[in-house]
């Protein structure tokens, strides 16, 4: 029988300010993000230890995010999301990324407006595999020819 498993440590409502935005009047003020962060990722070892050296720190997720928020200063929500997701692969063991990103005070009429995005470790998407695979039917295309 085949068995999976799925952890997920997560942020819900980390609050930031940071600069973002289009508009020059943005560019000039920091506004307030929302941030959920879900990470897929292997708890087994911290469930079994109880040592906080085998789990994946939140506080440390949560201090780095609200940091590269800072940092990035983005245009976009969609820009800063995918920087934050990368960032967060290359530092964290996790396969799956769910992160999502609000501002709360862009529309009057709305609670929050933002993005959602879903990313997968780039170890397991099939790109590279896709990229080589691409470029072995042209190669064998070139020597037929």
């Amino acid at each position: 029988m085949f068995h999976t498993q799925s952890d997920v440590v997560f942020i819900k409502g980390l609050k930031v300010e940071a600069v973002i935005g289009v508009f020059d009047w943005e560019r000039a003020i920091t506004q307030p993000l929302l941030i959920d962060i879900a990470l897929e990722t292997d708890i087994s070892r911290a469930a079994v230890s109880d040592d906080v050296r085998d789990a994946l720190s939140y506080k440390e997720v949560c201090d780095d995010v609200s940091e590269w928020c800072k940092e990035i200063q983005a245009k976009l929500l969609e820009h800063l999301a995918g920087q934050i997701s990368d960032k967060l692969f290359a530092k964290y063991d996790c396969q799956k990324i769910t992160l999502s990103i609000a501002k709360p005070t862009a529309i009057a009429q709305a609670d929050a407006v933002g993005v959602q995005i879903t990313r997968y470790a780039p170890a397991l998407t099939n790109e590279p595999a896709t990229k080589d695979v691409t470029k072995e039917v042209n190669d064998s295309q070139a020597d037929d020819a």
